[in-house]
């Protein structure tokens, strides 16, 4: 089964998806099998990292804000090449297990959609497979 979902991201950060991606398995009905969380933009990635203390989220965007700054030496008429880096490194999914119907996580973990470009509105796809 395949769900999209819909974002705003007003600004740069990571925000927290993993309740939309319960909402993709419950509705699927599946037990057992995978789901994978796509991100369709170039600017843009999801990643599974920490979901109880919001300064880890900061602190991976400053991370990233230091590892790959705007270089007025980037080629790339657009002017955010620094967001295409960070979107790179990221990734663009994450595949997570579903097990008795629910997503099987660490015990501090969470899915978000990572934006590197805002304002945007974006979307991100859930794939949910039995297996």
């Amino acid at each position: 089964m395949y769900f999209d979902y819909h974002l705003s991201a007003p600004k740069n950060q990571m925000y927290d998806i993993t309740s939309q991606v319960r909402d993709a398995v419950n509705k699927s009905g599946v037990r057992s099998g995978i789901a994978v969380v796509y991100c369709p933009h170039t600017t843009a990635a999801i990643t599974i990292n920490e979901n109880t203390d919001p300064a880890v989220c900061d602190d991976i965007m400053l991370g990233l804000d230091r590892a790959f700054p705007d270089c007025p030496e980037f080629l790339h008429c657009e002017g955010n090449s620094a967001a295409h880096l960070k979107a790179s490194t990221m990734g663009f999914s994450a595949t997570v297990i579903i097990n008795n119907g629910g997503i099987s996580f660490g015990s501090w973990q969470g899915i978000y959609f990572c934006e590197f470009d805002a304002p945007r509105t974006r979307k991100f796809y859930v794939k949910v497979l039995k297996g």
